[in-house]
């Protein structure tokens, strides 16, 4: 079920910055509370192999994500200690150093569970036995979410294992919105800053297909 239009689970949850230092992170109310828009990513599992990709692909474009008012926020389900041993391992080792944007350790799933954003592929329950198992990693897939000033989710994606996501789409969303935001105007198909957008009726659609016909 998608959570697109719906405000993000106000939980607390410990997180890991890159001076080692623990603290609790609420996204809701970090959004809210800062009036910043927020996109947080989560990702599988530290050190493995397209994760550092990612965390390093954010990190690069972190200036055009606080210029557009935006804080970046990484999630995982390792542990805060976890998270403070990759982000003290060295870029070429396959490490995170480097990277200064808070990393949210939610280790007992409490936030992933109810994103629904878990690798459970079956559950089973042995009546005999009384034993509850899980069949998958139990780890996240690469879900995110752009959260905006008053904590609505406005967009969600989730991608499979194996494949890493585009940061810079990410960036012309947050544009896209905040364009609606300010302007009334709705974006179309491909549409970036600078662009054309278009009034939401029907000779706002004609004016724009007319314009930019082929």
């Amino acid at each position: 079920m998608t959570l697109v239009g719906k405000k993000f689970p106000d939980l607390d949850v410990n997180a890991m910055d890159e001076l080692g230092d623990t603290f609790k992170v609420n996204v809701l109310k970090k959004a809210k509370e800062n009036n910043k828009k927020i996109v947080l990513f989560w990702y599988p599992k530290d050190f493995t192999f397209v994760c550092p990709t990612e965390l390093h692909a954010f990190q690069s474009a972190i200036e055009e994500f606080e210029k557009r008012d935006t804080i970046v926020i990484g999630a995982s389900c390792d542990t805060a200690e976890v998270h403070f041993a990759w982000l003290n391992t060295a870029k070429d080792n396959g490490g995170i150093e480097g990277v200064t944007y808070p990393l949210l350790a939610d280790s007992n799933r409490s936030l992933a569970t109810t994103l629904g954003i878990l690798d459970i592929t079956n559950e089973k329950y042995d009546e005999e036995t009384k034993i509850y198992s899980v069949e998958g990693d139990n780890v996240t897939y690469r879900a995110t979410y752009l959260i905006d000033e008053e904590g609505t989710i406005f967009h969600e994606s989730i991608n499979h294992m194996p494949l890493g996501r585009n940061v810079a789409e990410f960036l012309r969303l947050i544009d896209a919105y905040t364009h609606v935001q300010q302007k009334g105007e709705v974006c179309p198909a491909n549409w970036e800053e600078g662009k054309d957008a278009m009034t939401a009726n029907h000779s706002g659609v004609a004016e724009y297909l007319s314009k930019h016909a082929n």
